[in-house]
């Protein structure tokens, strides 16, 4: 998604209470520059779950940044804990999660876990620009149930917010539309569970 001028202008932290939850210090320190060109200046840092859980329980935070790993912690726990245990304040704070490795597994994790995003290290200022306007742009609303707690994930046919390049090139309509063939007999829907063929 390409950023205009204007919305770079207008992009400011200067009142955001910020959590950057990393247990490498260079880390931290490379994303607080970053947020500090955002005009950031309330930043809270934690380098372990234990501290960023205590930061959570006692601060209503308006952004927060998530290592995937938290030294030989899991930052999708932190991120569940939060979604689901946290404080209501900051159960649907938007949140980004950061990780040199970035592995099918490891992104599905990110997102089951409640993360807006997963953002490949070494981020660039733009990128993590990017992904904050979206999510304000995008408005997702947040869903609840036994075993997930976050945006709502339902939105691959919807591709990015208006403006942006379309995420697969393969993304169907929304829209089914009319049936083109007959419905099939019971007998067909019976064979092709069976995984046998369907008799004619």
């Amino acid at each position: 998604m390409g950023l205009d001028v204007e919305s770079r202008a207008r992009f400011n932290l200067k009142s955001a209470k910020v959590l950057v939850a990393e247990s490498s210090g260079m880390s931290i320190e490379i994303l607080g520059q970053i947020l500090i060109g955002f005009g950031a200046k309330d930043m809270q840092r934690a380098e372990s779950v234990e501290e960023a859980k205590a930061l959570v329980a006692k601060t209503s935070f308006d952004l927060a940044l998530v290592g995937a790993s938290i030294g030989e912690e899991d930052g999708c726990e932190l991120v569940e804990w939060i979604r689901q245990q946290g404080p209501d304040a900051n159960r649907h704070v938007p949140l980004l999660m950061v990780s040199a490795h970035t592995p099918i597994s490891r992104v599905e994790r990110a997102r089951d876990c409640g993360a807006h995003f997963l953002i490949t290290k070494p981020l660039t200022p733009v990128v993590l620009l990017e992904r904050m306007l979206w999510i304000v742009r995008e408005q997702r609303r947040f869903v609840s149930c036994d075993r997930y707690t976050g945006p709502d994930r339902r939105f691959k046919f919807d591709g990015p917010p208006e403006g942006g390049p379309g995420r697969r090139r393969d993304d169907l309509s929304a829209d089914v539309g009319d049936a083109v063939a007959p419905n099939m007999s019971q007998d067909q829907i019976d064979a092709l569970l069976n995984g046998k063929a369907a008799s004619a």
